[in-house]
């Protein structure tokens, strides 16, 4: 039976593997903590199994497994645990083959436009790399903003005056515009796109089959600086029940059958503190996604572009305080000037995860 998860990580390090005493199985194993995870979520995820460390210097910190690969910005340690001793019963794991679950948490924070345009450059980079991993992608992908609300109350303050070039104010937003977590199909605002998203389907999320997906995830991702930066809260509501099911604003987009990779991107912390953060705490919004992913941690890989902190989280950083206890995490700076390094090392965690990943039931 294998262990629940096989890393193929390729980081161009080398990983020297040594047989454990009482096991013929050429690989070591480290029993994680008991929810599976890292067991601290305001440091980088470790495993006493594991003893051999790399240094590299891609500026962002890295883990992979049960807390098993951590790595930290500036001065980067890499440590690589083969596994855990979480069996998956018989056989070995089914794999997401290709089915992932894209979904982009996307501050609408003043001063985002840079940030925001980061990461559409990489985006192509990104898509590019997952696509040669996986012959059949099969892939949904969602971005959310982290307000609940549409546009800009400044310039619909001053419609039909355009307060912002192509600001729309004739359109009405519908009640999925105005539910924090739906997916964004119009960005309006300051910097925003201030168009529709020509999404197909209707929905509000992309699928394999979305035409011109590059330029249409471009349109849906620059949501623009006239907003909130509530990461933590529209994480967890774009993850919901409700929200994912028959006749909710996401229908569709959460599949039991697919590894789900959060993408988290902002230019300010998620701060304790109504209404500058999002209501809930680290450990709530964890608890959020886990449900969703019934309970495995494992199906789940988080990446988030803010602070990864040096070498520990920020006490007001809760985003990354939540990010660093799911055992595959990739946390880089904002300020990096360019996000596809970044992204590609995820693709990664993604390759690792999937071949890991058994569909619930």
């Amino acid at each position: 039976m294998w262990p629940r998860s096989r890393p193929t990580l390729a980081l161009g390090v080398m990983l020297a593997c040594q047989p454990s005493q009482a096991d013929t199985s050429p690989f070591t194993t480290a029993p994680p903590s008991s929810d599976g995870t890292s067991t601290s979520s305001g440091s980088s995820s470790s495993s006493e199994g594991s003893s051999n460390s790399t240094s590299t210097s891609t500026g962002a910190e890295l883990s992979t497994g049960s807390g098993g690969a951590s790595a930290t910005a500036g001065e980067t340690t890499l440590l690589l645990d083969v596994g855990t001793d979480q069996d998956v019963g018989p056989g070995t794991p089914v794999g997401c083959k290709g089915k992932i679950d894209f979904l982009f948490v996307i501050s609408r924070y003043g001063g985002m436009s840079y940030f925001q345009k980061q990461l559409l450059d990489a985006f192509p980079k990104f898509i590019d790399a997952i696509e040669a991993k996986f012959s059949d992608f099969d892939f949904h992908i969602m971005v959310v903003d982290g307000d609940p609300t549409w546009g800009s109350e400044t310039c619909d303050g001053q419609c039909p005056a355009q307060c912002e070039p192509g600001y729309p104010c004739d359109y009405v937003p519908n009640t999925c515009d105005l539910t924090i977590g739906a997916g964004t199909v119009f960005p309006a605002g300051f910097d925003a796109s201030n168009k529709p998203c020509d999404i197909d389907g209707g929905r509000r999320y992309m699928s394999k089959d979305q035409t011109n997906l590059k330029a249409t995830f471009a349109c849906a991702a620059q949501v623009g600086g006239s907003g909130r930066d509530w990461i933590g809260e529209a994480l967890t509501a774009a993850l919901k029940p409700g929200i994912n099911g028959p006749g909710g604003c996401n229908q569709g987009f959460l599949r039991d059958d697919a590894l789900l990779m959060v993408t988290l991107i902002s230019n300010t912390f998620d701060y304790d503190l109504k209404p500058l953060g999002s209501s809930g705490s680290p450990e709530t919004w964890r608890a959020a996604v886990l449900k969703a992913k019934h309970d495995d941690a494992e199906s789940v890989v988080m990446f988030s572009i803010l602070d990864p902190g040096e070498p520990d989280c920020d006490p007001d950083d809760r985003t990354c305080q939540m990010v660093k206890t799911f055992p595959y995490h990739l946390l880089i700076e904002r300020e990096a000037p360019d996000y596809g390094p970044a992204f590609i090392e995820a693709t990664e965690l993604v390759d690792v995860a999937c071949e890991g990943f058994t569909p619930p039931g």
